[in-house]
C-alpha cells in the first residue's frame, strides 16, 4: 500500500467541499503525477476536482459519480503527465472510514480519502487503498497540513476503533 502526500491547499479545499455539501455528501478525483517506481514513496496529490454526487436515493448516506464523469476527467488529463490517481468524498456525521458500500465500489490501486464531516467542522481524514487480493480497504499513512496526518501527533489515526454502519 502506497503512503500519500496531499499539499495543505488541497486539504482545505476538500474541507471546504466538504462543509459547501453538508449534509450530503460531497465527492470529487484526487490527481497526481506518476508514482515512483518505490511503493514506499508517496504518491503526490497534485489537484483535485469536484464531481457530481449522482446518487438516487439518499445522498447524505452514499455518493455515486458517473463513469462518463470519470471518462471526462481523464480525457481533461490526456497528453499530461497526471492521471486521476483516486477519489475523495465526505461522510456527514460519521468516521472518516470507507463503509460496506464504498468497499464494494471501490478499485485497486486508487487512493480513497474520506473526510469526516460535521455541521461545524471536519475532525478527521483518512486515506485508504483497496487490497486486490482481499478487497478490503486498509489505512494508507498519509502527509497532510504540518507535515503529518492528522490525529494525536503521534502517527496514530483520530478514528482508531471507531466504525461507520454499511
Amino acid at each position: 500500500m502506497r503512503p500519500v502526500r496531499i499539499p495543505p491547499r488541497l486539504v482545505d479545499a476538500m474541507r471546504d467541499h466538504g462543509r459547501a455539501t453538508y449534509p450530503d455528501e460531497c465527492c470529487g478525483f484526487l490527481v497526481a503525477g506518476p508514482d515512483a517506481p518505490d511503493p514506499n514513496v508517496p504518491r503526490e496529490i497534485v489537484d483535485i476536482r469536484h464531481a457530481s454526487n449522482e446518487f438516487e436515493g439518499e445522498r447524505r448516506r452514499r455518493f455515486v459519480i458517473r463513469p462518463s464523469e470519470l471518462l471526462t476527467a481523464e480525457a481533461a488529463l490526456a497528453g499530461t503527465d497526471r492521471v486521476v490517481a483516486g477519489f475523495y468524498h465526505s461522510h456527514p456525521d460519521h468516521p472518516a472510514r470507507p463503509s460496506s458500500f464504498d468497499e464494494e465500489h471501490a478499485w485497486p490501486w486508487y487512493t480513497y480519502v474520506v473526510l469526516s464531516v460535521t455541521r461545524a467542522t471536519v475532525p478527521a481524514i483518512a486515506a485508504f487503498e483497496l487490497d486486490a487480493e482481499t478487497r478490503a480497504f486498509r489505512e494508507v499513512p498519509w502527509v497532510g497540513p504540518a507535515g503529518g496526518p492528522p490525529g494525536d501527533g503521534n502517527g496514530r489515526s483520530p478514528n482508531a476503533g471507531l466504525r461507520r454502519p454499511p
